[in-house]
C-alpha cells in the first residue's frame, strides 16, 4: 500500500530563531525562587531559559529545610555545555552558595568576550537563613562584580557590600554610586523592604543614567522569589536587545505586574510570571511602574 504523496503533505515552516539567556542559581524545591523563577521569567518573555544549578535546596515559601552545593566542576560543565551549543545573549547569576563555585563563575566570565552577565548577590533567604559565606561574598565583590554589567542588591545586601544599612532613597542613590564607583559596574539597588514608604522604589545608576523606578508598594502580598525573577526579567530584555537602563525599566513592569497578579498555591502567593511583559504583548491596566530621571 502506498504512502501519502509527500507534495500534497503541509510543509512544516521554518522555526523561529530567539535568543537563550542563561541562568546560574540555586535550584528551589517550592518553585518560587531560584532556578524555577528565573526559568519561568525568560518563558514569559519569549526567551530560551538555560541553566546551570549551583545547589540544590529543600525548601517552600516559608522556610529552608536544608541546602546542598554542587561540585564546582559540574557547575563549570554546565555553564560550558550552554555556550557550547547554546550561547547565550545574556546571563545572570542567583545564590552562588560557596566560594569555589564564585571562583569558578568567575574565572569562566574572565575568558574572552561574554554576554552581559547580571549578578543578584543572593545572601540570605527572605525567611532569614544564610545562604552564602562571609568568603564567597569577598570573592564575589572581588573578582565576579568587576565583570558584571549589573549588580542588583536588596537594601539588606547593599548594607553588606557597603558596610553600613540603608533607611531612605537618598541613601540608596549614594549607594548605587558607591557601587558603581567601587566595582566599576552598574547598579539596581532595590528598595522594596525599604520601612514606611507608600512605592516601591528602585534606584538604576551606570555612570551616566540614574534613573528613580517606583511602582505602588502593595500591601498584604508577601511573594516569594521577586528578586529572582526581577534579575531574570532583565537578563531576559538585554537578550531581547534592549539597553541596559530600558532592561531595567521593563523588568520593574514585569515584577510590579507579576506582583501584582499574584495567585495562592498551597494557601501561599506565588508570582504570575505570565501577566504581561511579552514582547508586543499588551501590559496591563494595574497603575504600574513609574520612571523618574535624575540629573548627574
Amino acid at each position: 500500500m502506498n504512502g501519502p504523496d509527500p507534495s500534497t503533505l503541509p510543509r512544516m515552516r521554518r522555526p523561529q530563531n530567539i535568543p537563550v539567556a542563561l541562568t546560574i542559581a540555586g535550584s528551589d524545591s517550592g518553585g518560587g525562587a531560584g532556578i524555577q523563577a528565573d526559568l519561568k521569567t525568560f518563558a514569559s518573555l519569549g526567551v530560551h531559559g538555560a541553566s546551570a544549578v549551583t545547589c540544590v535546596t529543600a525548601q517552600g515559601p516559608r522556610r529552608v529545610r536544608a541546602v546542598q552545593g554542587c561540585d564546582p566542576k559540574i557547575v563549570l560543565q554546565q555553564i560550558e555545555a550552554v555556550f557550547e551549543e547554546l550561547p547565550p545573549a545574556a546571563a545572570k547569576t542567583g545564590l552562588l552558595f560557596s566560594l569555589p563555585i564564585v571562583r569558578v563563575v568567575a574565572g569562566f566570565f574572565k575568558r574572552g568576550k561574554r554576554p552581559p552577565l547580571i549578578v543578584d548577590p543572593v545572601m540570605v533567604a527572605t525567611c532569614g537563613t544564610r545562604l552564602l559565606a562571609s568568603s564567597a561574598v569577598a570573592a564575589m565583590k572581588s573578582h565576579l562584580f568587576p565583570l558584571a554589567s549589573l549588580v542588583t542588591p536588596n537594601l539588606d545586601e547593599a548594607a553588606v557590600l557597603l558596610g553600613r544599612r540603608i533607611g531612605s532613597v537618598e541613601e540608596m542613590r549614594v549607594a548605587a554610586r558607591q557601587i558603581r564607583s567601587r566595582y566599576g559596574c552598574a547598579a539596581l539597588v532595590k528598595g522594596g523592604h525599604l520601612r514606611g514608604g507608600r512605592e516601591a522604589v528602585d534606584i538604576f545608576y551606570d555612570g551616566k543614567t540614574e534613573l528613580l523606578l517606583s511602582a505602588p508598594f502593595l500591601k498584604g502580598i508577601a511573594t516569594h522569589g521577586t528578586g529572582c525573577a526581577y534579575s531574570a526579567a532583565i537578563a531576559g530584555w538585554l537578550a531581547l536587545r534592549c539597553d541596559l537602563p530600558r532592561a531595567v525599566e521593563r523588568a520593574k513592569q514585569y515584577i510590579t505586574d507579576a506582583i501584582a497578579g499574584s495567585a495562592a498555591a498551597g494557601g501561599n502567593p506565588v508570582l504570575d510570571h505570565f501577566r504581561g511583559g511579552r514582547p508586543g504583548k499588551a501590559a496591563s491596566p494595574l497603575a504600574g511602574a513609574r520612571l523618574g530621571f535624575h540629573a548627574k
